[in-house]
């Protein structure tokens, strides 16, 4: 394994670890602590960031590349995220089974448009 892929390994198992836990802690009312969750969220968060940038830097490319194409695939990938979440808080909190699928399919569909945006068309 070469020291990249290990760094990048361990930088975004403990990320990952956190936010899902400060998520965890925010969103689940029994544990109350949102507070806790969201500071615990927040640096899992600045972890994952960080390993992205590591990552640039390890492999040699510059450490964010601001353009139009990175600033609109940014803003796709969130819209879509949020999509997909606000249908499935539709289907799991509000009780709106149908509307929050189709909603969910639609956040679906918007992270797939993600794959020709990135890798393009051959």
């Amino acid at each position: 394994m070469k020291k990249k892929d290990f760094v990048t390994l361990i930088m975004s198992v403990v990320g990952g670890i956190l936010f899902a836990l400060g998520m965890c802690m925010g969103l689940i009312p029994e544990w109350n602590a949102l507070k806790e969750g969201i500071v615990i969220g927040a640096i899992g968060a600045v972890i994952l960031v960080a390993m992205v940038l590591v990552r640039r830097k390890m492999n040699g490319k510059p450490m964010i590349v601001l353009n139009g194409k990175t600033i609109g695939t940014t803003l796709l990938g969130v819209l879509g995220a949020i999509v997909l979440g606000i249908g499935m808080c539709m289907v799991m909190i509000w009780n709106m089974l149908v509307p929050g699928i189709i909603v969910g399919i639609v956040g679906i569909v918007l992270l797939l448009c993600l794959i020709p945006v990135i890798k393009g068309l051959k």
